[in-house]
């Protein structure tokens, strides 16, 4: 069977097209801007963006909210 057109993805109570790509909201948090969601032929992907291992004791979130990086 083949589909009519490009497939669309739910995700909570918004739509996003195929190869379209969206920070998800999640209540109460918020817009989660950690993670990154995508819409492939109807199936939503998530995931979390991956950060390297921090080499010092205390650090600083400034530059990029996700991942820590030394002072």
């Amino acid at each position: 069977m083949q589909a009519d057109g490009p497939r669309a993805c739910r995700f909570g109570r918004r739509w996003y097209l195929n190869n379209e790509s969206w920070h998800p909201y999640v209540p109460p948090f918020g817009e989660m801007k950690c993670i990154l969601c995508w819409c492939v032929s109807g199936e939503t992907h998530c995931q979390r963006q991956e950060c390297p291992p921090s080499a010092c004791t205390s650090p600083a979130t400034r530059d990029n909210p996700c991942c820590a990086k030394c002072r």
